[in-house]
This record gives C-alpha cells, structure tokens and sequence, in this order.
C-alpha cells in the first residue's frame, strides 16, 4: 500500500499565525526528532496546504504575505470570505500558482476554485468552498461540488475539500456529502476553534469540522481582547485587531490517504504552540 500525508493548516490570522507556521514547517523540516517526541509529528508531509484568508492584519492576504508563504514551502493555499479584504488581491490572484478561491463565487469573479498540484508523481486536487448558513448569500456548493468531481476524477481521485463555514450542522453535512462523492478528505475552516470530532467516515473520507487556527494563543480567536469584548458587549463598532501577545499556537491535521483506493486511513489533529518570548531569550543567550 502506498500512502500520501498530507498537513492542513487552519486559518492564519496575522503575524503571530504567519510566525507559528514557519516555526512549525521550519522544526518539521530540521527537528523532526523533537515533533515527534512531542507527539505531534512523526513524518515530513508530502503536501502543505493553509487556509490564508486571514494572514495579513488579519484581514486578507497581501502580495507580500502571499510571496513569504510561497517560499515556506505552502503547496495549496485556501480561503474563504476575507480573501478579498485586501483589495491588492485582485492584481496577483490571477498569476498565483498556488492561491485558491472558494468554487462556489461566481464565474466571473476572478481566481480559481481548485488546483491538481502534483508532487513526486503523485496528483492531489484541492477544492475550496464557502458554506451558506450565516454566510455571504453565494452559489450553492452542494451544486458546485456535484458538477465539478466528474472533471477532478478524470486527472486523480485523490480529493482534499477545504469547506469555509459557520454552522457546525452544515459542515456535517456537507462532509458526508464529500463523503459519498467520494472526496478523500475533509476539514471544515472559518470558526479558528479547533474541534475534536476527526475521524475516517463510512467510505473512506477523513473528516473534522473544524481544523482550527494559526495564530496568537491568548486571544479571541487571534483577535485583540479589548475590542473583541467592546464590540460584543456594547454592539457599538471597533476595530478588531490582531493580537500579538508573543505566545501562539498553529492548528491544523495531518492526513494519511491510501493513494491506490484514494480513502483515508488516519487523521490526527495538530497543535504546535511556541513562546516567541523564551525564544527571542534563547537567542539572545
């Protein structure tokens, strides 16, 4: 049996999120040994991909963020509704090589839905979309999923759905969904709260409703604590922003799949926290 890891990382928010990732990929890539005496990981993935809707000030992505990200090694990059925050997206989306928009926007907007990256032989689709429930009122993704995975299966069967929502229920249900159209694996995105629900469903799909955050620890879900609870308590508006308190954690799930039968075969939840603080300390003693 040949098999494929796969690590999705959950929504980076900000500096602290783009910070946690790079000590994460940079210690799986240099000290693997101490991951895996963590716990946390025990192989070099074969494919990266990072939801990165919220990656610049929390709001978007920049052209500069995108390239840093890029060069980390990031094969796929996903998204969702904040993706267009930052209005310089619209000059690079269309050249990136790796960003992708949720499928289920209309034609005409600009970017694509989903990639086929292709690794060591091995091709692996990667499909973004935004739920409904509590959502911008966009196309349906049950109807986009459906008309696109006849055209995904004829380049691979290996099926990696990225789905950007708010209501638990409906991630639920669209992961069956996924599940009897025969998507390799799911992880619902957008709530930065990581949820312990990962399992392998009836035919061979790995799911988790939500994969979590990358981002700062001491936070509401990498927000900024004092105006995160003004705007809730007073309803007034405030800025939301990113906190930086030096600890921060990334959160994501490390996926195995069965490249001949294309099913899952495990999926562990991941959180990676570092303190930038004892850090910095090291590095100065």
């Amino acid at each position: 049996m040949s098999e494929i890891n796969i690590l999705f990382l959950g929504d980076i928010v900000g500096r602290p999120g783009r910070r946690a990732v790079i000590d994460l990929i940079g210690k799986i890539n240099t000290e693997l040994d101490t991951l895996k005496n963590q716990g946390l990981i025990d192989v070099v993935p074969d494919f990266v991909i990072a939801n990165v809707e919220n990656a610049s000030h929390g709001f978007g992505l920049t052209r500069k963020n995108h390239l840093e990200l890029c060069e980390l090694g990031i094969d796929a990059m996903t998204s969702g509704n904040h993706i267009w925050d930052k209005k310089e997206v619209f000059e690079y989306i269309k050249d990136s090589q790796k960003l992708i928009r949720p499928l289920n926007y209309p034609d005409s907007v600009p970017g694509v839905g989903y990639r086929i990256i292709e690794k060591n032989g091995i091709k692996l689709a990667v499909i973004n979309l935004l739920g409904k429930v509590f959502m911008p009122d966009i196309d349906s993704p049950w109807n986009e999923l459906e008309k696109i995975m006849e055209e995904i299966k004829k380049e691979t069967d290996l099926i990696f759905v990225d789905f950007h929502a708010e209501a638990t229920a409906e991630k639920m249900a669209f992961g069956y969904f996924c599940d009897s159209l025969g998507v390799s694996a799911f992880c619902g995105t957008h709530t930065h709260v990581q949820t312990a629900d990962e399992r392998i469903l009836v035919n061979g799909c790995a799911y988790v409703t939500d994969a979590g955050f990358c981002g700062a620890s001491d936070a509401v879900i990498g927000m900024e604590f004092d105006n995160s609870y003004k705007r809730l308590r007073t309803y007034l508006p405030d800025r939301f922003d990113v906190a930086d308190t030096g600890v921060a954690e990334a959160n994501g799930v490390l996926v195995t799949i069965d490249t001949e039968t294309a099913k899952s075969v495990a999926i562990k939840r991941i959180k990676h926290v570092v303190d930038f603080n004892k850090e910095n300390k090291k590095m100065e003693g």
